[in-house]
């Protein structure tokens, strides 16, 4: 990675007659996004923030940087202001009314802004920092509602407008796809260059004369420019990478933000208990990843893996647990209390119970050249980002469980056929009954059974997939796109440093075979739910209720302790 200091021009504070843009103005969702508190309503806020005044020409807060918390203005005029790394700006919205109130629902976790808040005139303001504006939330459930629902819209439109991170590179570059993949699930707004096509990225890599093992490159919102960075440089360029006070000692630390993990944070933050949840990339883990859920209680049209991840991703910060993302755990050590969390960067964060959410991880099946075309060609979900790649062209998946159903059904959509290969006879004893009766009726959609997936063919990108059918005869196909969904294996590597047990799979063991609560592992006060726990029933409902069991079990084992 290499940063520059000041390669793009930033922008100024706009005219204050400019105008707002029209297409905010006329969104469906408009009085959502923008709704006005009521005297009565700023009198409750009032209880929970401190009373503020800044001059005209001054910043409330700027993209890229920490926003203080939310204003509720009193009086005066602030202009918000979309930008991205290379100096472009685009008015959104400008509060004039008492009553109006900033930010988005970033600013639960006291992230960095992700667009400019200008004082066009003298203000006078409420600000509700962090902690005070959860605590706003659950004190005042009607109000907490009202404001929720427009920070998150407010998120969504920045998002939509694609201000903020610019990628230059060429489509299709693993690099690249990785580093989209990682925003889009973390939220954040960003828009793509093409490197070959886009007039603006050319005039770009004329100043900056990258090489090529620089592509992908980053320009965040702040104007450093990064060069083929990974996941962890672009999060730290954007702020992301959270900090923990190494002198807390929480009552729970969750190691994983999957869905198992993420419920365990919305029940334990809800019911008093201090939590940290870490997790090495985005919320949701691999079910965030799943086009749609559509047997999930309470979601009869279904939703997708992504929204359902975001919608716990926000609850959980509602109730004011601390969740570090992306934050990669290295080590648990457990020989003595508190336990403690050792992240990559060798901080540690310390609890009196911690649990094991960490899930599994995406397996590889043997077979030559994998390696080479992941992210060229070799997937493993399928989302709009991949969809897009895959446009009225064929594409191969390989599995035969839910995941594997759903991303089917999502790509027969977008691809101009699906082939799906599997290894067993048919897909009843691994697919839920509405997944295939929807296959069986799509007409772009090929099953072939008793398949042997064999080596992988291709120069820059995938161009051919060898395997053995059902016959015993070598054969081929053409594709540019392969899917495979053949399952997980448990993300147990960093538990070494424990000596949690586990069984000959890798999985957690929990309960009866090593302890007296049903969650609990071999090692007291550590527990373990979701996927990475030995016998787990592998759905995303299962896996919300033992995150939601399991707190129960940490009260008891906490008050027992105290």
């Amino acid at each position: 990675m290499e940063g520059d200091n000041s390669p793009t021009p930033q922008g100024k504070a706009p005219d204050s007659e400019s105008a707002d843009d029209p297409s905010v103005l006329s969104h469906p969702r408009y009085a959502q996004m923008f709704p006005l508190l009521t005297e009565a309503e700023i009198g409750r806020v009032r209880r929970f923030g401190d009373p503020s005044r800044y001059a005209r020409g001054e910043l409330l807060y700027r993209a890229g940087d920490r926003c203080p918390g939310m204003f509720v203005l009193l009086s005066g005029k602030v202009r918000i202001v979309g930008r991205d790394g290379l100096g472009h700006e685009r008015i959104i919205h400008t509060y004039t009314r008492r009553g109006d109130f900033t930010s988005d629902v970033t600013q639960l976790s006291a992230k960095p802004a992700v667009v400019d808040a200008h004082v066009i005139e003298e203000v006078e303001a409420i600000l509700l920092r962090p902690d005070e504006l959860s605590a706003m939330m659950i004190s005042e459930a009607d109000l907490g509602e009202k404001i929720m629902r427009a920070l998150i819209l407010r998120r969504v439109l920045v998002i939509e407008r694609g201000q903020g991170v610019v990628l230059v590179g060429a489509s299709g570059n693993a690099r690249l796809l990785a580093l989209q993949n990682f925003l889009r699930r973390n939220a954040f707004p960003n828009m793509t260059l093409d490197a070959n096509l886009d007039a603006e990225a050319v005039a770009l890599l004329e100043r900056l004369t990258p090489q090529p093992d620089d592509f992908p490159l980053v320009v965040c919102p702040n104007g450093a420019v990064l060069r083929n960075p990974d996941e962890g440089q672009l999060a730290s360029c954007l702020g992301l990478i959270p900090e923990f006070d190494p002198a807390h000692v929480y009552d729970v630390a969750i190691v994983g933000a999957g869905p198992a993990g993420l419920a365990t944070a919305v029940y334990a933050a809800s019911e008093g208990l201090s939590v940290a949840a870490l997790d090495c990339s985005a919320p949701g883990g691999q079910a965030s990843t799943s086009a749609r859920i559509e047997n999930y209680l309470g979601f009869p049209t279904g939703i997708t893996g992504h929204a359902l991840a975001g919608r716990a991703f926000v609850q959980a910060q509602k109730f004011g647990a601390h969740i570090g993302i992306p934050c990669e755990v290295k080590a648990l050590y457990c020989d003595a209390q508190p336990l403690a969390v050792e992240l990559a960067d060798r901080k540690r964060i310390t609890a009196r119970t911690v649990v094991i959410a960490s899930g599994a991880e995406y397996r590889r099946p043997d077979v030559d050249g994998l390696a080479r075309f992941e992210g060229a060609g070799v997937y493993y979900w399928a989302t709009p980002i991949e969809a897009r790649l895959c446009r009225k062209e064929p594409v191969l998946l390989v599995g035969g469980g839910n995941s594997a159903g759903q991303a089917v059904v999502f790509l027969a959509s977008h691809a101009e056929h699906v082939h799906v290969f599997i290894r067993g006879a048919s897909l009843e004893h691994s697919m839920s009954h509405y997944l295939i009766e929807r296959i069986v009726a799509l007409p772009n959609v090929t099953l072939h059974r008793r398949i042997e997936l064999g080596a992988l063919e291709g120069e820059a990108r995938l161009e051919r997939v060898h395997y053995r059918d059902a016959d015993g005869v070598e054969r081929s196909m053409a594709t540019h796109h392969l899917f495979v969904f053949i399952g997980a294996q448990p993300n147990t590597g960093w538990l070494r440093t424990c000596g949690v047990t586990l069984d000959d799979k890798g999985f957690v063991l929990t309960g009866a075979d090593v302890a007296a609560l049903p969650l609990q592992t071999s090692v007291p006060g550590v527990f373990a739910i979701g996927d990475v726990r030995s016998g787990s029933t592998k759905r995303v409902a299962s896996a919300v209720g033992e995150g939601a069991a399991v707190v129960a079990q940490i009260h008891g084992l906490l008050a027992t302790s105290r």
